[in-house]
Formats: C-alpha cells, structure tokens, sequence
C-alpha cells in the first residue's frame, strides 16, 4: 500500500493562515481520496511560512471494482421512458437485460465500474483541492487563473511504496507536480529531490527548515526560557504570540536583547503590548521586581554575528515605539494631574455609545447610578462605588488607550492612582469589564464588584430595551459574555438578590433606561425574556460545572428563580441527591405516584388534593408511607426556610423506601371508591411534598 506525500510550496503564508489551512489541506484530501474510493491508515499536515505539506500513510493502491444493478421501465413502456433510462445509465439497448416480474418482463440495467488506480485519483482529487482551497484572502499572478494565497511555485506529490517513488502526473495552471523542493531561503540552496516523507522531513531539516510547527514553537520556548532562567528572568506566557512567531520562521533562532533603562518605568503592561503588537517581541520580567526589563525576539536565520546586526536593528525599532508609548503615558499622567480623572472623562459626553441609547457619558451616568443601588448588596460603600463608576471609562480619552485598546480598564487603574483616587477606585477602574471570558478571573473586591455588574447589567437591559439580542450564532454586542459576566460575579461574591422587580437591579436599570429620552424600558414581558435569557447561560455554565440541564430545569420551576445564587444551591444539593442510591431510585417512585395521579386526575376530572386520612390506610406499609411524609414534610419546611437544600434533599430522599414499598404492597386503584381516592390523594401529598423541594417532573430517566 502506497504513501502519500504532497508538498505546495509558495511564497510566505501569513501565519495567522497556517493552523486552518493545515486542518482544510488534510481534511479536504483525506476526504476526496475516501469518496472516490480509496481508504488510508493515517494522515497528517504540518506548514512552514512556504509550505503546506501532507502525508497520508497506507493508502490503497486502486479503488475496487463498483457492479451496480438498476431496475428500469417495463418492457412495453413508451420509448421516451426507455430512452430516459438508456441515458441516466450511459448504456445501449443491447447491453439492458429483460427480467420477468410478477406484473411483466422489466429492463435492468448492470453497470460496472472498474477499479481505479491511486495516481489517477490522487491527481484528480488534489487538482481540485488545489484549485478550490478555501483561504480567507487570494490572489492571481501571472496571466494564470489559478487563486492562491501567495503565489505558488512548485507542487510535489509522489506515491511512495516498497518498489520505489512514483510522481503522480499532475498539472496545475501550467505547474507539473515533481519529486523536488526547496529547503531554507537564505541558508539552502537549490532544489533536491525527495523520496518519502521521513526522507523529505529529514532533509529538510538539514536544509535548516523545522517542517513541525508545534517542533518550532518547543525550540522557541525552550531556547527562551532557558536563556532567561540563567539570568534570573522569567518569559511571560503568551500562547497565542508562540503560535503566531512559530508561523513566521522555517529556522528559529532566539535572540535575548535589553530594553533601554529610560523605558523601564513604563507599566509592565504597556510594555508587554506595544512589544507584543508591533514587532512580535515576548517580554522578559524580573521576578524580583516585577518589571519587564529583557525582550526576546526569534530570527529566520543564524548569522555570522550570531544575531547582533539583528539584535542591533530590532532595538532601533524598539526603541522608537517606546518613545511613542513614553509620551503617551506622560501625557495621560500630566493631563490626570492637572484636571483629574473625571476632566480625562469629560470628552466621553460627545463619544455615541449607541445612536438609541445615548452617549458614553449617559451610560457612565446611569452605571453610576446603578453601581449605588448595587453597592450595599455586595457590602460596597455606595459612595466609594459611585465614584468608581464615574470614572471608570476615562481612560478611553487617554492616548495610551486611543494606541492600544486592549489596555482599557488597565491604564485606568493607573491613572486613578495617580491621580490620588483610593485603591478601591483604582481596583475597579482595572476590573469593571471582568470577566470577559470564561477563564477570566472574577474580581472579589466589593467596589469592583459592584462597577462590574452595573456595567454588565446596564449593556444587558439597555440592548434589550431597543431590541437589540442575541439572534442564532450572532451577537454583535456581546451580550452572552454579559450575562455569564453576571451570573459568575453573582456567584463568586455570594450575593443573594433577585434580578428583576421594582428594587432588583435589572428593575432599576429599566428605570435608568426608561427616563432616558431615546430608549424606553423593557417592558414586563422583555424583562422575563431577559430573565430566561440569564438561565440559559446560567445552564450553559453549570454543565461546564457538571451539572445536567433537566436538574436545572427541576430547580428554575421553583420561586426565586431570578436570584441565580439560590438557584445554584438548589442545582448543587438536588445533584448531589440524585447522585445517592436514595435520590436516584426515588425518581422512579415519584414518577410512578405523579403518572398515576395524573391518569386519574384526567380520567374523573377532579383534583385529587384534598387531604389524605390515615384512618383509612389499611396495611403496613401505607401506614407506614404516611409517617415517612409526615417526618419529611417536618424536615423539609424548616430547611427550606433556612436554605439548608442539603439537608431538605435528605429528607426528600429518604422517601425512596417508604414509597416502593407503598407500591409493592398497594393497589391504588381499590374496588372501594373511598379507599382509591384516599390513596390517589396519597400520592398527591407525595407530589407535593416533593415540590416543595424541586419539580421533579422535570428530571430525565
């Protein structure tokens, strides 16, 4: 069984292209190679910034032999209908067989299709891979009409087994696929043949090109880390930037340069960006100190020099991008001090937030307003809070923000302490727009908190308001990042509060919003969606938690359901029930009690929920079962009061016995009509008691 090797070498792919294209070149190969018949062991694809190569192990050497049978029209059918059929077959009469069948003779046709040979396909599919390839960005060159993201120079592809490497005869836009490639473009020269995929890694590799990008990005990170470590230093993390480096280098080679003393008192986040943004640059921090002090930059090629004249040019650069970065935070620091932070925020009052709800300064407004009223439930000053809220957005009429956005919220923190504000204030300004992600860390500061969900909640109601949500995969106001902002903050600070009504804070943002002259409050209606819309991330989050969907649905059936930290304890205990042996077999009895009651509920047209008597329980077992409810229902109330859902879900579970042997011992429906509807409004006191604790009815299985 043959190999394949397909190389398509061109000119530099932008990095921020590789990983897909990688993914679509495999993907879409692997993928016609199967549908035209051929199977194959393994693939993989790997790229360099000059190549996207594959290799595809164990492939078939041909496609089998295809006999297909299909029934045509009788023998004493119109010529038209035959006709029809002669050409959907590609057959001639003569070559038709006539069966007998119960209602006359019919024509079949048998159509064979003979196996083809792998080259021939491999050709055909890679052709159209070629040409059809999915790139977000391409370009013509040439007087060709073949698209590509760079221009393409040369297509290897060979078909490699025990006998020897066969070159698939393969041509695209005047481009004959061959056995050669190209190695490093500075430090290899020529072009050289290959045989196999081991054979051409390998010579790559001695022609200085690291074909694995996940084998570059381990040099990258190696080599850096391990120069900072014997000077005391630590590499700062960044993924992304590692990937995207990788992307850009064949041969890396990790040079470690000084940042000028004049720029190391700039924020250790100011530097980090303007390096990591405009020249692609890791930061090296002192852990001693925490500033950022050392720069690791990652060349395509050794030097004589070994990276000085590199080192020596990348500076220059450098340190003309500090400059910039330099005046920016003296002027944001000297306009702080003369006029303060809300003199920064000023020009926020002619920025549009959105056209129907008003300016940047009308929303700061009414997040303020809303950060007071929050400010006790998260046990905030309300006038440390407010003040907060103020000024939490100057820094987007900073010009370190106006630079680079991605330092909103950070360059505020910075600011409020310098221009004297309390921590707690500067804390705020930096944490407001926490979390944005999943995996963002939560501010527990109370300040913070408060300006954090004020913000959220204030986008939350106000695009709600105008009828601006979430539609499908679309949402350009990134209101389910809100929401789960929300509910996470809610969470990590235990804060006990409803979210809509008249003083909830979703109640006072629609307030906020109503006296607003372009945007009126959601109505009762929205607020309720907006309310549902909060538990289907809060059912998203919970299941990442571990928790299913139908306990959560159990749970949201019960009052309250807008205070998510109380919902979250009634998920966490009835998980953990349902968990035990009690909790889960008890699902079964419930709803084996609730079916029947509700079948004879429906059948006689009455509620069976007027009270169950003991005196008229005639064995040990429903005696038995009215005692069970009785201790539950004693248990339950005082713990559901106190919110001890644990213990309430006990109670509830340890009706699991009581309640099988109810139904192994009794008939419900009793030939004596007291007795059937003593017993059927049994099981209503079982429902009910349940209820008290979760709808059960809601639970799967």
């Amino acid at each position: 069984m043959p190999d394949l090797l397909l190389e398509l070498f061109s000119e530099e792919i932008p990095a921020r292209m590789q990983a897909k294209a990688r993914e679509d070149l495999k993907s879409l190969v692997t993928n016609g190679l199967v549908e035209a018949g051929l199977t194959y062991a393994s693939a993989g694809a790997f790229s360099t910034p000059r190549r996207l190569v594959l290799s595809v192990e164990g492939l078939s050497a041909q496609s089998p032999a295809l006999k297909e049978e299909r029934k045509g029209p009788r023998s004493d059918a119109p010529d038209a209908a035959l006709e029809g059929f002669l050409r959907s077959t590609g057959l001639t009469r003569d070559q038709l067989e006539l069966r007998d069948e119960k209602k006359g003779q019919v024509w079949f046709a048998v159509i064979e299709k003979p196996g083809r040979a792998a080259p021939e396909i491999v050709a055909e599919v890679v052709e159209q891979v070629i040409r059809s390839f999915p790139w977000p960005k391409s370009m013509r060159w040439g007087a060709g009409s073949l698209r590509w993201v760079r221009p393409l120079h040369s297509i290897l592809c060979l078909l490699t087994d025990e006998t020897g490497a066969e070159i698939v005869p393969l041509t695209v836009d005047g481009i004959a696929a061959g056995n050669t490639t190209e190695g490093h473009r500075f430090m290899s020269k020529g072009r050289f043949a290959v045989s196999s995929f081991d054979d051409c890694r390998a010579k790559l590799l001695k022609a200085h090109v690291v074909l694995d990008s996940a084998e570059r990005e381990a040099r990258i990170w190696h080599d850096a880390t391990t120069a900072a470590f014997a000077q005391g230093l630590e590499v700062a993390e960044d993924k992304g930037l590692l990937a995207e480096v990788a992307g850009l280098v064949e041969w890396p080679v990790m040079l470690m340069g000084a940042i000028p003393e004049r720029f190391l008192d700039l924020p250790p986040e100011v530097l980090q960006t303007s390096m990591k943004e405009h020249q692609k640059f890791f930061s090296v921090k002192n852990p001693r100190t925490g500033r950022i002090e050392k720069f690791v930059t990652v060349a395509n090629r050794e030097t004589a020099d070994h990276g000085e004249t590199v080192l020596k040019g990348n500076l220059k650069v450098l340190s003309a991008r500090l400059s910039d970065a330099k005046f920016f935070w003296e002027n944001d620091l000297r306009t702080v001090k003369t006029v303060g932070m809300e003199g920064m925020a000023a020009g926020l009052a002619n920025v549009t937030f959105h056209n129907k709800l008003g300016s940047q300064a009308d929303r700061i407004a009414r997040i303020e307003a809303l950060a007071r009223e929050i400010a006790p439930l998260v046990g905030a000053p309300p006038d440390l809070a407010a003040e907060a809220a103020r000024v939490a957005k100057a820094d987007l009429q900073s010009a370190m923000v106006g630079e680079f956005p991605e330092l909103q919220g950070t360059m505020g923190g910075y600011y409020a302490r310098a221009a004297g504000l309390p921590e707690a204030v500067a804390a705020a300004c930096k944490a407001h727009y926490s979390p944005l992600g999943p995996s963002d860390d939560v501010p527990t500061e109370p300040v913070s908190v408060a300006v954090a969900l004020a913000d959220k909640i204030d986008t939350l109601t106000g695009f709600w308001a105008i009828d601006e949500k979430p539609t499908g995969s679309k949402d350009p106001f990134a209101l389910r990042r809100a929401a789960l902002g929300v509910i996470r903050l809610l969470l990590g600070s235990g804060v006990r509060t409803g979210l809509i009504g008249t003083n909830a804070p979703i109640g006072k943002a629609r307030d906020l919003h109503g006296i607003h002259e372009t945007a009126s409050g959601p109505s009762g209606a929205d607020v309720n969606e907006l309310l549902t819309f909060f538990h289907d991330r809060l059912k998203v989050f919970l299941r990442d938690q571990g928790i299913r969907h139908d306990i959560i649905d159990a749970v949201l059936a019960m009052p309250g359901n807008d205070d998510l930290t109380l919902l979250v304890k009634r998920a966490e205990a009835l998980s953990a029930a349902l968990k035990t042996e009690d909790g889960a077999n008890l699902i079964q009895g419930f709803k084996r009690a609730n079916n029947i009651l509700t079948q004879a509920e429906e059948k006689d047209g009455v509620e069976y929920s007027f009270g169950a008597d003991e005196k008229f329980a005639e064995g040990p077992e429903e005696k038995a079962l009215f005692a069970a409810l009785d201790r539950a229902e004693a248990a339950i109330v005082p713990a559901m009061k106190a919110e001890d859902f644990t213990a309430a879900m006990s109670a509830m579970a340890a009706l699991r016995a009581p309640i099988d042997a109810f139904f192994t011992a009794v008939q419900i429906n009793s030939d004596n009509p007291v007795i059937r509807r003593n017993r059927l409004n049994l099981l209503h006191r079982i429902r009910a008691t349940c209820a008290q604790v979760a709808d059960l009815t809601k639970i799967e299985g």
